[in-house]
């Protein structure tokens, strides 16, 4: 039998009935306090997914999620309950909830995204990367920061050289961070996965010289298109911090310069 690749086993469901559907978290997800939020949103949007497949609204259109308590490692429960299924597109709601505590509460639309598929118009530049022979892998970091953050390991991602400095104390200070993006074992980039790629760069912080976990409070995705197959380039920006939060808004552009998901979080400044 061929073995998944990892992301699909870590994201792996046993439907309960009645829009449950038991996950086992993994803990190669954690950074900080807890578990990656992407990750979390992913989990949810694979149990939506699954409740709307047999509808025919397989894909995630927006999702928006609010994190009411850090998730750990271990079984954890989604409850997933479908609001309205119309013609083109389905309201559904989604809580993760471990140890009886509710650890997200998620309201997403869903639809397919195949319809349409080809037509993807933006007005918006596609952003340029050094050829990913020139950046640098975040292997590179230090060890007591890899030790602390196994998320690194479950992807790979490689920074240009402006943007590597933040972990070793240079900072470009520019309120921004980018990389090529792929998770592991080549596994190609589907609608799930991009709810990942939008919180899956270390928080903007670090390229303000404020690193540290930086937890997520509300982060909403909006999934574009179905990703091409290859790498993703991502990019995250921030440009005001207040009240002990900042924001930070994702682009993330496939092989083909389409962009295929945005992202805007609400995070918890590092302490």
């Amino acid at each position: 039998m061929v073995e998944l690749p990892e992301f699909d086993r870590h994201t792996a469901l046993e439907a309960l009935g009645e829009g449950r559907y038991l996950a086992v978290l993994d803990g190669g997800w954690h950074v900080g306090g807890g578990l990656n939020g992407g990750y979390q949103l992913a989990l949810a949007g694979a149990a939506m997914s699954a409740e709307l497949a047999a509808s025919g609204k397989p894909d995630p259109l927006a999702v928006s999620a609010s994190y009411l308590a850090a998730a750990v490692d271990g079984p954890g429960e989604l409850v997933v309950r479908v609001v309205r299924d119309g013609g083109r597109t389905a309201v559904v709601t989604c809580d993760l909830v471990q140890d009886g505590v509710t650890r997200l509460t998620a309201l997403a639309t869903y639809g397919d995204l195949a319809r349409d598929a080809d037509d993807v118009r933006t007005t918006a530049e596609p952003l340029v990367l050094p050829p990913r022979e020139e950046c640098i892998g975040s292997e590179f970091a230090p060890a007591e920061f890899r030790a602390s953050v196994p998320l690194i390991d479950r992807f790979e991602m490689l920074y240009p050289a402006e943007f590597a400095g933040c972990f070793v104390g240079a900072p470009s200070r520019q309120g921004a961070l980018a990389a090529w993006f792929r998770l592991k074992e080549g596994r190609e980039p589907d609608p799930i996965s991009l709810l990942l790629a939008v919180d899956a760069l270390p928080p903007v912080t670090f390229d303000l010289g404020i690193p540290g976990w930086a937890p997520t409070v509300q982060l909403t995705a909006h999934v574009r298109a179905r990703p091409a197959s290859g790498w993703l380039r991502l990019v995250h920006r921030t440009r005001n911090i207040a009240g002990g939060m900042f924001e930070e808004d994702c682009e993330v552009w496939d092989e083909r310069d389409r962009l295929v998901a945005q992202g805007r979080q609400l995070a918890l400044l590092p302490r």
